[in-house]
């Protein structure tokens, strides 16, 4: 992955240099040969990368993802954990690394992919162009999106778009893409480290994440019509399929999870008594892959806030660790799994949105993550013991299943609110975040959009509920 950026690196070094040259250079050595643009499939690898970083960021996924689901919790700095965020994460990892990145990225691949007239690389831009507005979206709520990345075109201040607005614009841009993937152009498939060229890949990436959007939305529109349409379009049909990237086993190209946790010795991260309790309530075989036994050989998990912190009660020995398969360095990091477009369907069809047997897909959704655990073979005999019986079986089993996904744990946990959870002890809120304060940069930048967001919106606290949580 790091090649490849390295190679976009040089190239735009090549460019400025020539820009700086005596004005009669290109007329007595111009080289044919020479790379004078990036080519659009050159920032697959560069999207992909940063973006895994940015949701599997210990800071993100953990502080603000996994502890607020209470898949983790931590014995030590646990301010976060209390719902007392930094905003230097906030604005420089998820604000500023989304916009600047992801969507910039995508902004230039698809002008590039234009300028090629390569249809394909257009359809890849337009699915991070989705995924990335909808990460943002999901944190925020109203954010900045018809006027965003529009600088160069003297807006240097743009106005906020309303979350029940932007979320159909995504929705469209998915489907945008899925054409353009069936249209002409190539996908250098040296460049694309998740799907190898393959358009058809995707394909269905696009139409899963098309499912999870619609779904989002499905509490405040009826998307019965389009989620049945997508019934007969690609999406996942196993692990394989899954929208990932795939780490590797040493730096720079490490998970970062393990790069904070076993490498720069973070320890202080340990599972929560949420989750523990509840998979031990269900004789969940998933306990022994998601924590390692505490000092005691016992899997104990921590209650999650508490202000002082290590103590007696809850220590670094006493509180279990996160199991070591969640911290290897070449753990994958999950864009979009099937086992949670399984349990889309499962919900879909529970509310009669589309066609099919809740079971069934609840019973695909259930062994697929078994699977991705390495325990497939135990799934079978836990499905008898824990069969579909309502929504609040399939909720509770994506929240279990989303571990390790701290950003969409907490998001899914804000929109079905299953499994019931108690606040964090001495909480700075007396609730389960709903979303992320905005940046403080932006009221001091872009003071008069800021003001009429939180306006429309409601005021820029962690407890004022997103336009799909109402």
């Amino acid at each position: 992955m790091k090649s490849i950026i390295n190679k976009i690196s040089f190239m735009v070094l090549g460019v400025a240099l020539l820009a700086s040259c005596t004005d009669n250079f290109e007329e007595i050595n111009e080289n044919p040969n020479a790379a004078l643009s990036v080519p659009s499939s050159l920032y697959i690898p560069t999207l992909a990368e940063r973006q895994a970083d940015i949701l599997y960021s210990l800071f993100v996924g953990g502080d603000m993802g996994g502890n607020w689901a209470q898949h983790w919790s931590k014995v030590q700095y646990n301010d976060e954990e209390r719902y007392q965020p930094r905003n230097t994460v906030i604005e420089g990892t998820v604000w500023e690394g989304i916009y600047a990145g992801t969507l910039q990225d995508s902004k230039i691949m698809y002008e590039t992919a234009v300028s090629e007239g390569n249809d394909k690389t257009k359809g890849i831009a337009l699915i991070w162009h989705s995924y990335g507005f909808s990460l943002l979206s999901d944190a925020f709520g109203d954010i900045p999106y018809t006027d965003a990345l529009s600088a160069k075109d003297g807006i240097s201040s743009p106005a906020y778009d309303l979350q029940s607005e932007i979320y159909p614009a995504l929705v469209d841009s998915l489907t945008a893409a899925v054409t353009y993937l069936n249209g002409a152009g190539t996908i250098d498939a040296t460049a694309d480290i998740m799907y190898g060229g393959d358009a058809s890949a995707w394909i269905k990436f696009a139409n899963s994440l098309k499912f999870r959007l619609l779904m989002r939305m499905s509490g405040q529109v009826d998307v019965s019509s389009q989620l049945t349409a997508l019934m007969s379009q690609p999406m996942f049909t196993s692990n394989d399929d899954e929208a990932k990237v795939q780490y590797l086993e040493s730096n720079p190209n490490a998970n970062p999870l393990w790069n904070t946790i076993i490498f720069s010795n973070r320890g202080e991260h340990k599972v929560s008594e949420t989750l523990v309790t509840q998979l031990q309530n269900l004789a969940d075989p998933r306990l022994e892959v998601f924590a390692d036994e505490n000092e005691d050989g016992e899997y104990r998990g921590k209650p999650n806030g508490i202000t002082t912190v290590p103590n007696d009660d809850w220590n670094y020995g006493n509180v279990s660790p996160i199991g070591e398969f969640y911290l290897q360095p070449d753990l994958p990091g999950l864009f979009m799994s099937y086992s949670e477009l399984q349990f889309f369907k499962a919900e879909a069809a529970a509310k009669g949105f589309i066609g099919g047997s809740p079971q069934e897909f609840y019973n695909s959704a259930v062994t697929a993550n078994f699977e991705w655990n390495g325990i497939g073979s135990e799934a079978t005999s836990y499905l008898l013991s824990n069969p579909y019986v309502d929504l609040n079986s399939i909720h509770l089993q994506k929240w279990i299943a989303l571990y390790g996904q701290g950003f969409e744990a907490w998001t899914e946990w804000r929109r079905t609110q299953v499994p019931t959870l108690t606040p964090a002890i001495e909480g700075v809120v007396d609730e389960v975040p709903s979303r992320y304060n905005y940046p403080a940069s932006e009221q001091a930048l872009n003071g008069s959009n800021y003001s009429a967001a939180v306006s429309t919106q409601g005021p820029d606290v962690l407890t004022t509920p997103i336009w799909w949580m109402k």
